[in-house]
């Protein structure tokens, strides 16, 4: 098995990769000491998982996770950090992360992660779990949310994007090149695919509601 470790701290690397050679056979660990090399190697090695540290120079571990998402590189992120408030377990899960650990508990809990993790599952240390429900629901929320958007088409999603940047009708139609009976057309199709009732102000609120989702969705 092939096995990023990102983290700018060498010592740290170091103990974790004789806790990981001590359990896996025939493992082989790739070292990166921030988020650039990381994205890098991720794409040259194509490592089955990715342990990254959130605080890294250049790119920060819930940076390359996003990259990761977007670009649909083939490997499966563990964050691996001393962060351990919600907000941050929730953008890193958010961001396509698989697993998120606490430093102070790795020794006990990396190997049950790592395992979870390749048999496609999540994992959230034990020390978070009471975070795991919400998270989990929100995981849910985007899912169904990117599934909604692949039912839209390209000029509906650059529609919605635009509408997302508090642009008017008229201002889209002249960023698109198009008229603005036209945009408007767009608008009350989006609102027909959305379930949204007939409001002037409907779409901004739903757009208000899941501009988190939005904002880390790669179709838009």
């Amino acid at each position: 098995m092939k096995l990023l470790i990102a983290d700018d701290h060498p010592v740290f690397r170091k103990g974790l990769m004789e806790i990981l050679k001590s359990y896996f056979t025939d493992l082989q660990i790739i070292e990166c000491e921030n988020g650039t090399e990381a994205v890098a190697k991720i794409k040259s090695e194509k490592p089955e998982i990715s342990i990254l540290d959130i605080n890294m120079p250049e790119l920060n571990g819930i940076e390359v996770s996003n990259r990761v998402l977007n670009e649909n590189l083939p490997t499966k992120v563990i964050i691996l950090t001393m962060y351990k408030d919600k907000e941050m377990v929730k953008k890193a899960m958010l961001s396509g992360a698989c697993g998120y650990l606490i430093k102070d508990f790795a020794v006990n809990e990396i190997i049950d992660c790592i395992k979870k993790v390749l048999a496609d599952g999540k994992y959230i240390g034990h020390e978070l779990q009471s975070y795991y429900t919400d998270i989990d629901e929100e995981d849910k929320k985007k899912r169904d949310l990117l599934q909604l958007l692949k039912k839209f088409s390209q000029a509906e999603l650059k529609t919605l994007k635009l509408v997302s940047q508090n642009k008017s009708s008229k201002e889209i139609a002249e960023l698109l090149f198009l008229s603005e009976k036209t945009v408007e057309n767009y608008r009350s199709r989006i609102c027909q695919k959305l379930e949204l009732p007939p409001r002037n102000n409907s779409l901004l609120m739903w757009i208000s509601e899941n501009k988190e989702f939005l904002s880390s969705a790669s179709e838009f």
